[in-house]
């Protein structure tokens, strides 16, 4: 069992209502699904690869062996003594349009930002298509994430996953859905480790070349009225090799209010699975923060009932 693959140039020819109709397959079976042809160059891609790489190398690689969880796993492994929990076998760089990016590695800063601007216009792009399938106003999604006045929320997070000595004893990233609205990953092409929860099973998120997997957050979930759901997935250590993720979110601004669409409201069966709640984003990330590891439905209702 794969994700769908989704040729997203197909929008643009006689294909494109069979192109629309996989792409509402993967929103609404899977809740992942990976584009190819989706306009952002695979020279730009591969520079995008080679300098991330370079940063884990240059800046990152000597303090995650002498890190706290590095000493933490291997008294686990001498001991015998159960499992760490609570952590992640993840090394992390945020970047943002207004934070402290690594600055030693030549290249980095323009070849992200350029690859950053080159994303959202394909997040831009993908949030329209999802308009289109769930019958709403084109620039409904976008136009709900950025709230009153406030521009959505744009981040990105460069991971590495190194080889681990012991991947029975930790995980590489917690099982989690993602708290905002559309994801956009760029993952190693050779390493994988990316894993799915599809009908009560664990299965991999394939790695294929100059790919953008896209997934669903817990918001494009409340504005669809439950048809597109954000889904379980996790990241398994590995003996070997180094798992390269760049993952980008484009989430509502902290001041947006999120609620179902009400024409999905008035079409909406009797018997529904979850009733969502009206609720301002930034009240949802503070519950999240506690809960992120945690099923989704209580925090729904949780923020449901502030």
């Amino acid at each position: 069992m794969a994700i769908p693959v989704i040729d997203f140039s197909k929008l643009n020819g006689e294909k494109r209502a069979e192109t629309l109709a996989q792409i509402a397959n993967g929103c609404e079976e899977w809740g992942f699904f990976q584009l190819v042809n989706h306009g952002i160059s695979e020279e730009l891609l591969e520079r995008v690869k080679k300098v991330s790489s370079e940063c884990f190398k240059l800046e990152r690689e000597e303090n995650f062996k002498n890190s706290t969880l590095v000493k933490k796993l291997n008294e686990l492994a001498e001991t015998k003594s159960g499992k760490l929990e609570n952590v992640d076998w993840e090394d992390v760089v945020t970047l943002l349009d207004d934070n402290e990016w690594p600055a030693q590695t030549p290249g980095f800063k323009e070849i992200m930002a350029e690859y950053r601007s080159e994303l959202k216009k394909l997040a831009a792009k993908v949030m329209e298509v999802m308009d289109e399938n769930l019958g709403l106003p084109k620039g409904y999604i976008k136009k709900a994430f950025d709230g009153e006045g406030d521009d959505a929320f744009f981040g990105t997070k460069v991971s590495h996953y190194p080889p681990c000595s012991h991947p029975e004893l930790v995980n590489g990233l917690r099982a989690h859905t993602d708290a905002g609205g559309v994801i956009l990953l760029y993952q190693d092409d050779v390493v994988g480790g990316l894993q799915i929860l599809k009908d009560g099973k664990w299965i991999d998120v394939q790695p294929l070349p100059n790919s953008i997997v896209i997934n669903t957050g817990d918001q494009v979930e409340v504005l669809s009225n439950g048809r597109y759901k954000s889904v379980w997935h996790r990241v398994l250590a590995a003996p070997e090799g180094n798992r390269r993720s760049i993952a980008t979110f484009y989430n509502p601004s902290l001041k947006a209010t999120i609620s179902p669409a009400p024409q999905l409201e008035e079409n909406v069966k009797e018997e529904v699975d979850q009733v969502y709640p009206k609720f301002v984003f930034g009240d949802y990330m503070s519950v999240y923060a506690e809960q992120k590891f945690l099923p989704k439905e209580p925090r729904f209702q949780a923020v449901g009932a502030m």
